[in-house]
């Protein structure tokens, strides 16, 4: 990696954790992420979840069939875990390389999870074919149960489920994503088992504060939730800190006015935009830019056991003005835009060239 005052260049980045949703939504907000990273792995909680091959080859078609002339993006897609999915299903699908992963979302626990495993035992065969097979987990670890603090829900999935599971299962290749908490550094860090974890940039800025900043900021509620300004800081040093465990992943989630300005807003926050330009405000300002490099475009890779990109990008230092709300084109009517991550800020890093 080659760095300076005024400038970064690096391997072209992917995106380990991302959300780009169907429909019309999907072309207006794929394009954040088609001209900056070059593969995403692509999350399968839509409605109906992605539980076939063939909704996955489906969906890879139309994803495809959105991005921007000229970009090549390459969309990996994953399964969506269930009580009664057939083991042998996903074994061909990751022979065939359709499935980059599965997807373990516990019940209720985020989005569209309304399908998801309601008892882990249930699925033992699962985690024992893929356990076989290399076939990577990703993991949403937050446990529903109304009983638990909202704020808790990472920790004691991690005491109760994930702990015993890689005890069970030593050799799984687990992705815990999007973790929030000094508990899951620590599991992560310490682990014998081949697992990873991915950082969004958002868990990164802000803490639970933000939430009720001034009244109640549904645009800073996201699944798993901001935790306290430890577990923040803790997140930082952890991105930061070179080492290929960790690596980047958004968990851009975007949704519009009308599903976050209501009485039940939802979680989800569109980082896509800027991501690039607010993760590396953070690793400028705990001095570690020499990092970055590894965090965006190695470790993630070399984890999942896919080449390196061979291309570059360059970011200069050159402050970007991040829009109040973006255009992705709907209907046109005010409650079908999309409130970015950094809205109205300014970032400090700027795209040059791609």
């Amino acid at each position: 990696m080659i760095t300076s005052v005024k400038q970064i260049s690096l391997l072209k980045p992917d995106d380990w954790h991302l959300h780009v949703r169907d429909g019309k939504i999907l072309k207006g907000v794929l394009s954040h992420t088609a001209d900056v990273f070059c593969r995403a792995i692509i999350m399968p909680n839509l409605d109906p979840p992605i539980t076939t091959l063939n909704q996955a080859k489906e969906y890879k078609k139309r994803i495809i069939q959105s991005i921007p002339d000229g970009v090549s993006f390459t969309p990996l897609m994953t399964a969506y875990l269930t009580d009664d999915m057939s083991p042998d299903l996903l074994e061909i699908g990751f022979k065939e390389r359709v499935f980059h992963g599965a997807k373990l979302y516990p019940v209720n626990v985020t989005t569209n999870s309304a399908y998801g495993v309601t008892d882990l035992s249930k699925i033992d065969n699962i985690f024992e074919t893929m356990e076989r097979i290399g076939m990577p987990l990703l993991i949403h670890g937050e446990v529903s149960d109304s009983n638990i603090d909202v704020f808790d829900r990472e920790a004691v999935f991690i005491e109760r489920h994930l702990q015993p599971l890689l005890k069970k299962f030593s050799s799984l290749k687990v992705v815990l994503e999007h973790i929030t908490t000094i508990d899951a550094i620590d599991f992560v860090e310490n682990s014998e088992s081949d697992i990873a974890a991915t950082i969004t940039p958002h868990h990164l800025h802000i803490n639970r504060n933000a939430m009720f900043n001034g009244g109640l900021r549904s645009d800073f509620y996201c699944l798993p939730t901001a935790k306290r300004e430890i577990h923040r800081i803790a997140l930082r040093q952890a991105a930061t800190s070179g080492k290929p465990c960790f690596f980047l992943g958004t968990d851009s989630a975007p949704h519009t006015r009308r599903f976050k300005e209501n009485s039940c807003g939802c979680a989800g926050i569109f980082n896509a935009p800027f991501a690039l330009e607010s993760y590396l405000k953070v690793f400028e300002e705990e001095q570690a830019l020499d990092r970055f490099e590894a965090f965006a475009s190695i470790n993630g890779a070399n984890f999942y056991g896919l080449p390196l990109n061979d291309e570059r990008i360059t970011l200069v230092k050159r402050d970007v003005s991040v829009p109040e709300i973006i255009d992705v084109g709907l209907a046109g009517d005010p409650n079908d835009f999309v409130k970015p991550f950094h809205s109205g800020e300014i970032l400090g890093w700027s795209l040059e060239s791609v």
